[in-house]
């Protein structure tokens, strides 16, 4: 190891590394001002019933990245905002099935920046009972 940081001490000046690296920075923040289209996952709740939904979005890679690392809080959504049909498949009695273009119309004030292109599988939900 000694011999190789000799060998890059003696060929490789560190002006050049430093210009190396700032280009290198310089060229990533520039690309987080394109405009891209990734999954996203999302953590909702329908009146108290947590799940994930994949969705398909476009934003700009700044907000993508700062959406991707710190959201990590759970988006709240009354049932009532939703448009749902109850399930009669066998097993899934007493289960409702969510719109899911209902879902992106709920999903879309609450990302600012991003556009929420299309929502992936949406799980059954219980049918939440009248006390």
């Amino acid at each position: 190891m000694e011999n190789w940081l000799k060998w890059m001490h003696r060929y490789v000046s560190p002006v050049f590394l430093a210009l190396l690296v700032a280009s290198f920075i310089l060229w990533y923040i520039a690309k987080l001002s394109y405009t891209y289209t990734t999954e996203q996952t999302v953590r909702v709740s329908v009146d108290g019933q947590p799940f994930e939904v994949t969705c398909v979005v476009e934003g700009v890679g700044t907000n993508l990245f700062g959406y991707r690392v710190y959201m990590n809080k759970t988006l709240r959504i009354p049932l009532a905002e939703l448009k749902t049909k109850r399930s009669y498949e066998e097993g899934h009695e007493g289960k409702l099935i969510i719109d899911p273009q209902s879902l992106q119309n709920a999903l879309a004030p609450r990302f600012s920046d991003i556009k929420i292109i299309s929502i992936g599988d949406i799980p059954e939900i219980d049918v939440p009972r009248n006390p």
